[in-house]
């Protein structure tokens, strides 16, 4: 009996502690030094400069987050960019001897 188990999680195993890949890992980390930097910069006593402050470790942390059915939420974004941008209508090309050309 030739019975094979592969595990449905294969590719997390390619991934840094299951969930990130070094790209992740290198947009979050440029998101967290441009806090850093920025946190030096900014006048932390108003609240405008604060959230500047904070926007790109919050917004490259949402980025990388991991969703399910998908890799992260940048994965989603450039899915639904691909989506609306590219054509839609696909031509039919079948695997049958004969098909009929559409127009």
């Amino acid at each position: 009996m030739n019975d094979y188990l592969i595990p449905a999680n294969t590719k997390s195993g390619k991934l840094i502690l299951g969930i990130f890949t070094t790209s992740d890992l290198i947009l979050f980390g440029v998101g967290i030094l441009t806090t850093i930097l920025c946190l030096t910069i900014f006048d932390l006593s108003s609240i405008a400069g604060t959230l500047i402050s904070l926007a790109p470790a919050f917004i490259t942390g949402f980025l990388v987050i991991p969703i399910p059915n998908y890799h992260n939420m940048l994965t989603v974004i450039s899915e639904m960019y691909n989506f609306f941008t590219n054509r839609r209508e696909y031509k039919w090309r079948g695997w049958c001897y004969k098909y009929e050309q559409h127009k």
